[in-house]
């Protein structure tokens, strides 16, 4: 079987954070996130972010999600966002649960966005006690159809929730992807436009494990240590999770990692758009392709081995990693192309 464009999880770790990785692994160091690299990747990610920002490390992606959404609310809350997001569909009811209830409201949108006129009509649909009181706009960057909010889309959505006094979170599985697509400093896209949390993605980048929840809104974060212990998400062998996290963000290779899978993407994306049998679904803005494939190229590629998902717009999602290379875009195109002929 062929997994190089299932998922970016089914890459493996790049030379930065297995290295990373090694030199954590030399001798006895304090546990608990007591230990230097745990440091560094924290006071890193300060740099990054520009500001004095409070930095937690978990396990996964869904535990950063679920507990970052249970310290914004309280569980007669409601948590506005997208139908097709990953804490909807994905996180197997672990946000409702870790916030002991908080429901979340859904709205679609083109493209997988949330719009500021879509969020403030699920805020004043209902403004009765008998119904959850909307306390946080959760937006997925990038989206679960590959795509990237703009600064201004962003800004947009803030000035609504400042409005109603709600939080924002970020689900960032993919943020590193968002910030190579935007060519703009991770701080204009995150607490500049009002995100109170961002669950950043480490997974994604190329790390064997682990997720940042950083926030930039220290008032939301009290107790929030207590939260990952109760969790199950206090790695007792911290540095394990910081190691990759500090290499990776000091040397840029994040960052370079998700400008190549990207361009990458797009590099299949256009020259899959001008075969037949060959559609489209959104527009390639980050490292995701999606396309809807005639039954010929689908029965081709799962005849050569190929896997890959088809949960959204009933299409084929195609994604690039730190791994993907244009030999791998190459050998897939031809498959296709075979098929389309």
């Amino acid at each position: 079987m062929n997994y190089h464009f299932a998922s970016d999880n089914t890459a493996g770790l790049p030379p930065e954070a297995w290295g990373a990785l090694t030199e954590a692994n030399g001798g006895f160091v304090a546990s608990y996130g007591d230990d230097p690299w745990t440091a560094a990747a924290a006071e890193a990610l300060r740099e990054l972010f520009e500001m004095a920002c409070d930095v937690y490390f978990v396990f996964n992606g869904t535990a950063a999600n679920s507990l970052a959404l249970a310290a914004l609310c309280q569980s007669y809350h409601s948590v506005i966002s997208h139908e097709l997001a990953h804490v909807e569909v994905d996180e197997c009811g672990a946000p409702e649960f870790f916030s002991n209830g908080a429901k979340l409201l859904l709205t679609p949108g083109p493209n997988g966005k949330l719009n500021p006129t879509a969020v403030e009509q699920m805020v004043l649909k209902r403004t009765d006690i008998h119904y959850p009181k909307p306390k946080v706009v959760s937006l997925t960057q990038v989206t679960e159809c590959g795509t990237v909010y703009q600064r201004d889309e962003l800004r947009a959505i803030w000035r609504v929730a400042r409005q109603h006094r709600l939080h924002i979170h970020m689900d960032g599985a993919r943020f590193a992807n968002a910030v190579a697509a935007l060519g703009l400093a991770p701080r204009e896209i995150t607490w500049e436009v009002g995100v109170d949390v961002l669950c950043f993605g480490g997974a994604k980048c190329g790390m064997g494990l682990g997720e940042a929840v950083v926030f930039f809104n220290r008032d939301l974060s009290a107790e929030f240590a207590y939260r990952c212990k109760q969790a199950g998400q206090l790695a007792s062998k911290m540095r394990y999770l910081a190691a990759p996290w500090a290499a990776m963000l000091q040397d840029g290779s994040w960052l370079r990692y998700a400008a190549q899978a990207n361009a990458l993407a797009r590099q299949l994306g256009a020259r899959l758009a001008q075969l037949p049998g060959v559609e489209l679904l959104y527009p390639v803005e980050a490292n995701a392709v999606f396309a809807r494939l005639s039954p010929a190229i689908h029965a081709a590629l799962r005849a050569e081995g190929w896997v890959y998902y088809t949960f959204i717009g009933n299409g084929a999602r195609l994604m690039c990693s730190w791994q993907t290379t244009e030999a791998d875009v190459e050998a897939l195109l031809a498959c296709v192309e075979r098929a389309a002929s």
